[in-house]
């Protein structure tokens, strides 16, 4: 896994953000989707299920991204694009829209969190630049904070 506690600290908190957007896409899939829970607004079935597997391919490019969290740091600048994407709509249509039911409130604050953790975990880092989040590095650009990795990508490769 990743060398820097930072690093560690970040491959954490994506997986365990990943392990909250699994839980979404249950929650979603078998309760929402079924009218079990979270009656207001009513939910068709199929747009609870549509919902659910984004969040089931959120988790799954943070759990299997957390494990090796050097090579997928791309990801995590995904991740937050859309979890900021999301917070901005939720909060918009929440405070903008009349009648429009204040219980999306709290996963937007959730999400707002766990975007806040990326960001402060990677700034901490002294291994990588906050652009690493964004900007896909390639095996042979020869990243000042990638060269003891070279190495493992250049055998995966060949």
């Amino acid at each position: 896994m990743a060398r820097s506690k930072s690093l560690k600290a970040l491959a954490f908190v994506f997986f365990v953000s990943g392990l909250y957007d699994a839980f979404g896409g249950f929650y979603f899939a078998f309760a929402v989707g079924t009218g079990r829970s979270a009656d207001s607004p009513p939910t068709h079935p199929f747009y609870a299920v549509f919902i659910a597997s984004f969040l089931f391919s959120f988790a799954y490019l943070q759990l299997f991204s957390a494990l090796n969290i050097r090579r997928y740091l791309f990801n995590v600048g995904v991740v937050i694009f859309g979890r900021l994407f999301y917070v901005v709509l939720s909060f918009a249509y929440v405070l903008l829209v009349p009648g429009f039911p204040r219980t999306f409130l709290p996963t937007g604050i959730v999400d707002l969190c766990w975007s806040a953790a990326y960001i402060v975990l990677a700034l901490m880092s002294s291994e990588l630049r906050f652009k690493d989040l964004f900007v896909s590095i390639r095996a042979d650009s020869h990243h000042p904070h990638l060269e003891s990795y070279e190495g493992q990508i250049s055998k995966e490769v060949s």
